[in-house]
């Protein structure tokens, strides 16, 4: 009885050793697989960077590196507690359909995110509008998601399927940016004078280009006020400050010259 007690202990004792040595095998595994991980994906990007690889391509592929040699790391572990590779196989492979099927939006993400960086519609450092409106700078190029921060600090993720399949506005493509501006003055100021001083205030502004040249149209005649519209051209760097200078401008010089800013308003008349 004693030597069967003895056995059983004993049993016990090396299965729990055992396990323990597997137990510390697995966290070392885990703390040396990623912290090879880190040091390979922190070399490729130092490598990446000296050779001048274009940033989104080389955070789409940091990205992606990062996720294999992380997975692979995971299928170590389960070895080392001693799930056999045939049956890792067996479940990814029986596995495969219904994640396929729960992660098909996650699939056409990494789909677009190669589609992007195929086709180029923006860059890293590229200002963009999306179809609904979100306008930033893109920061990186993921293997899911696009990272954009906005100009109020926002950081977005944006899902690379979607902004591959809708429409994109890229700001930052053509050198030079046609601006806009429409002003209205009260009926009966001189729409002349108001052309010309209009194009001296551009004219005396350097950043506005010369050619294509600023026009000065009437836009269109409106209940209180005759609307002129402002044309000229800038590059894309000064295309923000130079709107606000010459609206300002505008709104401390117009006055000065007899040329009034009206306010809507509408004539009453009572039948006696």
């Amino acid at each position: 009885m004693n030597a069967t007690l003895t056995s059983v202990i004993t049993t016990l004792g090396n299965m729990v050793a055992d396990f323990g040595m597997k137990i510390l095998a697995v966290i070392a595994i885990w703390v040396i697989g990623f912290w090879v991980v880190k040091k390979i994906v922190a070399s490729l990007r130092y490598t990446m960077k000296r050779h001048n690889v274009e940033p989104s391509l080389a955070s789409f592929v940091l990205s992606f590196l990062n996720i294999t040699l992380k997975f692979f790391v995971v299928v170590i572990i389960l070895t080392t507690l001693g799930v056999q590779m045939t049956s890792i196989v067996a479940v990814l492979g029986a596995a495969s359909l219904a994640v396929g099927m729960a992660l098909s939006g996650t699939l056409q993400n990494v789909a677009g995110g190669m589609v992007i960086l195929l086709f180029k519609p923006f860059r890293v450092g590229d200002t963009i509008v999306t179809a609904d409106g979100k306008m930033g700078v893109v920061k990186e190029i993921m293997i899911f998601t696009t990272e954009l921060h906005t100009f109020d600090n926002q950081v977005l993720f944006l899902p690379n399927g979607a902004l591959s399949n809708g429409v994109i506005t890229n700001l930052s493509r053509g050198e030079n940016r046609r601006t806009d501006l429409t002003v209205a003055i009260s009926y009966g100021d001189n729409v002349e004078a108001a052309r010309k001083l209009a194009l001296k205030i551009l004219k005396a502004d350097k950043r506005v280009l010369k050619d294509p040249e600023p026009q000065i149209l009437l836009s269109s005649l409106d209940d209180s006020a005759v609307t002129l519209t402002i044309r000229y051209w800038t590059t894309y760097e000064d295309l923000w400050p130079v709107r606000a200078e010459v609206l300002e401008t505008i709104y401390k010089e117009f006055p000065k010259n007899k040329l009034h800013f009206p306010f809507p308003q509408m004539d009453v008349h009572i039948a006696k």
